[in-house]
């Protein structure tokens, strides 16, 4: 796939891995992409930094349905058609499933799953009429594996995994193709109180990401051996998996303590 000229549609294009693949569509030729923030004021600013782009700019919780609705409606009046959408806005609370509050569970499958679903099935008959069209949704490696004090992160983004091979499947005979990545400790905003620790650059994410939809790959994994290997022993042996998870158990509550971007 060549992204010039392509028209594409990203969530949480503003900030973090967002805005470093947006970055990467200007530097690889797009000159055309809708995007959907609730800051309006970093909404405005894409327009200097990247002066060469027409931006469709829509500010608004995606999960608000009316604002899903609102992208792929201003979409087919200004394009026509999408080629590229763009799931990529997420939100996070980890800690003890009984101590996460009920509305920040609720907001957490809203956002990184219920708006995914929504929105593309809305851009699902924009994407047809496209020539070459492409979904990126970007997972989690906690979406991979089951972790504690993740759960509901965690099954939010396993449950976009799934949803990827799904749509995949069934949107083949429409030649469009579906890529999911799954970044994981990345430099962000959502990581902030990992600061000390090695994380993968967002810069870095968005490059891998989308090399990997301009080569239709079906999943891009990060974390490099380690990651494919517990990968591997969480699917063959998940008992043994368990055990070792159970011998860094304190690890894993503190960490998540805390670990809220909502």
């Amino acid at each position: 796939m060549d992204f010039e000229g392509k028209k594409v549609l990203i969530t949480g294009g503003t900030r973090g891995i967002g805005k470093c693949l947006v970055e990467e569509l200007v530097k690889n030729g797009v000159r055309h992409i809708a995007v959907i923030a609730r800051d309006k004021q970093n909404l405005k600013k894409l327009a200097t930094e990247f002066q060469e782009v027409k931006f469709l700019r829509i500010a608004g919780d995606v999960a608000d349905i009316d604002v899903l609705r609102e992208a792929a409606a201003r979409i087919e009046d200004k394009w026509g058609y999408l080629d590229i959408l763009i799931n990529n806005a997420g939100i996070i609370s980890a800690g003890p499933l009984e101590d996460i509050s009920d509305e920040d569970l609720y907001d957490q499958v809203a956002v990184n799953l219920t708006a995914v679903l929504l929105l593309t099935k809305y851009c699902i008959p924009l994407l047809k009429s496209s020539e070459e069209a492409a979904i990126l949704n970007i997972s989690s490696g906690l979406g991979l594996l089951g972790m504690p004090f993740y759960t509901v992160y965690g099954s939010t983004k396993a449950a976009v995994r799934q949803f990827s091979d799904a749509t995949r499947r069934e949107l083949a005979p429409h030649k469009i193709s579906v890529t999911c990545a799954y970044p994981t400790a990345t430099d962000t905003d959502m990581m902030q109180k990992f600061k000390e620790r090695e994380m993968d650059s967002p810069e870095m994410v968005a490059q891998r990401s989308l090399e990997g939809l301009m080569k239709k790959e079906l999943h891009v994994i990060f974390g490099g051996e380690k990651r494919l290997m517990e990968n591997k022993m969480n699917f063959e042996s998940p008992a043994k998996f368990d055990a070792q998870i159970a011998k860094n158990y304190k690890q894993w509550e503190e960490k998540s303590a805390n670990h809220r971007a909502i």
